[in-house]
C-alpha cells in the first residue's frame, strides 16, 4: 500500500500512483506535501491512474505540484506510459490514454533491457480559439494578439493542445525574463482559469530555443505541451517547418505534424525511483484535508 513510481521527460519529473495501491484519498492539500521537494517525495506533478474511456485502455488524472489538476501533460504521458509498461499493466507497446485534454496515443520504443526509454504520443490538433484556453480576447483567433505584462508590450499567440498556452516570440530570453513574464502572463486577466507560458526564440528553420513557465508549477526545465504548443505557433507564423526541434534546458523534444495538423511528440523518458511512503508521513497526510 501507498506506493509510488517517479520518472522524469528531460528533467521534468513526476510521481505516479495507483488509487487502488494507496491507503487515502488524494486531496489539493495532500498532493502539495507528496510534491513538496524538502517535506515530501518531491517532483513536478502527480499523476493518477484513472478510469479509460470508451475508446482508450487507459485513463490518467494529472496534477500539478499546487494542488490544481492539468488537462493534459506531453511529459506526463510518457512517463504515465512507461509505468505502465514498466509495472506490467501492460506489455503493449502500442495503446490510448484518456485525460482531461482529449485522448492521447502512445507508442513506446524499447531499449536492449526492454526498458520504455522513449516514446511519440498523438497529442491532436492545436486550437487558437479563445474559447479554447479560454481567454476573454475578442479576436477569431489567438494568433499574434498584443498583451501588456509586467510592465512590457508584448504580442502572443495563443492555443489549445489539451491545455491552454500564451507563447511569446522574440530574439532571446533570460531566466529573468522568465521570472518576471512568466508569472504575470499565467495569472493575466485575459486567461480565467490561468495558462502556461512560452518564451520563444526561433534558432533556425527547424529549431525553437524555449523557456516554460508551467500553470501551477512555476520554472519548468521541459514540458511536452510548451514544446507542441511553441511549434504549432511558429508553424503557424511560417518561422519554422516541421518536424520542428524544440530545445529547452532540460533538453530537446521533437515535434512533428501529419497532414491533418496532428502533432506528435517525441522525446526520452526515464524512471527514477519506485518506493511507499513512510506511516508516519501517512498520518501526518490524514492530518491534512
Amino acid at each position: 500500500m501507498n506506493e509510488f513510481w517517479k520518472g522524469h521527460g528531460l528533467g521534468n519529473d513526476y510521481l505516479v500512483m495507483d488509487p487502488d495501491r494507496l491507503g487515502f484519498r488524494l486531496t489539493p492539500a495532500r498532493i502539495r506535501a507528496i510534491c513538496d521537494r524538502h517535506e515530501g517525495v518531491g517532483g513536478d506533478g502527480l499523476l493518477v491512474s484513472a478510469t479509460p474511456g470508451p475508446s482508450t485502455h487507459f485513463g490518467v488524472r494529472i496534477f500539478n505540484p499546487d494542488g490544481s489538476e492539468a488537462e493534459k501533460s506531453g511529459n506526463g504521458l510518457r512517463i504515465f506510459a512507461r509505468w505502465l509498461h514498466a509495472t506490467r499493466r501492460t506489455r503493449r507497446t502500442h495503446f490510448r490514454i484518456a485525460t482531461r485534454g482529449g485522448d492521447a496515443t502512445v507508442v513506446l520504443r524499447l531499449d536492449r533491457f526492454c526498458d520504455a526509454h522513449r516514446a511519440t504520443v498523438s497529442m491532436g490538433t492545436p486550437d487558437f480559439r479563445p474559447a479554447a484556453l479560454p481567454c476573454t480576447l475578442q479576436a477569431p483567433e489567438l494568433v499574434d494578439q498584443p498583451l501588456e505584462a509586467a510592465g512590457r508590450a508584448l504580442r502572443f499567440t495563443g492555443v489549445s493542445v489539451g491545455n491552454p498556452h500564451c507563447v511569446v516570440f522574440g530574439d532571446r530570453w533570460s531566466e529573468q525574463d522568465l521570472l518576471s513574464l512568466g508569472p504575470a502572463l499565467e495569472t493575466h486577466a485575459v486567461f480565467p482559469r490561468r495558462t502556461n507560458v512560452q518564451l520563444a526564440a526561433v534558432a533556425g528553420s527547424r529549431r525553437l530555443d524555449v523557456l516554460v513557465w508551467e500553470r501551477g508549477a512555476g520554472p519548468t526545465r521541459a514540458s511536452g505541451t510548451s514544446a507542441c504548443a511553441a511549434a504549432a505557433a511558429a508553424l503557424r507564423a511560417g518561422l519554422v517547418r516541421a518536424p520542428v526541434a524544440v530545445h529547452m534546458p532540460g533538453g530537446v523534444l521533437e515535434v512533428g505534424r501529419e497532414p491533418d495538423g496532428t502533432l506528435q511528440l517525441e522525446g526520452d523518458v526515464a524512471e527514477v525511483a519506485r518506493g511507499r511512503l513512510s506511516a508516519s508521513f501517512v498520518r501526518a497526510l490524514a492530518r491534512r484535508s
